[in-house]
């Protein structure tokens, strides 16, 4: 039986037993802006910026301000704080973990590769810094696999003993809810997921 990744998101969340600290992977301002506003009630998030997938550099610049300016446009009006963590741009890391992989069709084995890529960066970055949970925002798109990103989550929480949160964001109208906030904060929203191999040609 398919896992109710929501449910059981809702279930941490209502047994926190108060405020906890949360850094959150994001792939783009777009897909956070949704997430944020669910999530802040909760927790004192950190943004984790890392996404050494995306192609070219200009667009990997784009979304990074984008990111940014959201945090800036928000943080004055939701409950808890809210801070981004920036890293290094280095797509060559990326390039060598798909490797025989070019071919793979879009959400195929080369996006699980790099989920896991971006997902492991979070958890290491969140036990080093004495987070509470980790998570990422990719689940709220209709186009990522949520199974794959929870079992990653789940296996990656028992290797750094650090918390996963389990999600799927795209459910209850999370993916909805993040095109009308991206409109409200006229964010760039980008036409393909970021690596090269998902460019449009």
């Amino acid at each position: 039986m398919k896992e109710n990744y929501s449910q059981m998101c809702e279930n941490i969340l209502n047994n926190l037993g108060g405020k906890k600290k949360l850094l959150l992977h994001s792939c783009c301002g777009p897909c956070s802006s949704y997430v944020i506003s669910y999530l802040t009630d909760y927790f004192d998030i950190t943004i984790l910026y890392y996404n050494p997938n995306i192609f070219p550099y200009d667009e990997y610049l784009k979304r990074k301000d984008e990111q940014i300016r959201l945090i800036n446009d928000i943080k004055s009006n939701i409950k808890n704080n809210i801070d981004i963590m920036d890293c290094d741009y280095d797509n060559d890391i990326y390039n060598d973990l798909v490797k025989g992989l070019e071919n793979e069709p879009e959400r195929g084995n080369r996006c699980k590769v790099c989920y896991r890529m971006r997902m492991e960066k979070t958890a290491i970055i969140a036990k080093e810094n004495n987070y509470d949970y980790f998570c990422t925002t990719l689940s709220v798109s209709p186009y990522k696999n949520s199974q794959w990103i929870n079992e990653i989550g789940k296996e990656l929480e028992n290797k750094y003993s650090i918390g996963w949160l389990y999600s799927d964001f795209k459910k209850k109208d999370g993916y909805k809810q993040s095109i009308l906030l991206s409109q409200k904060y006229n964010l760039y929203r980008q036409n393909y997921c970021g690596c090269i191999y998902s460019k449009p040609q």
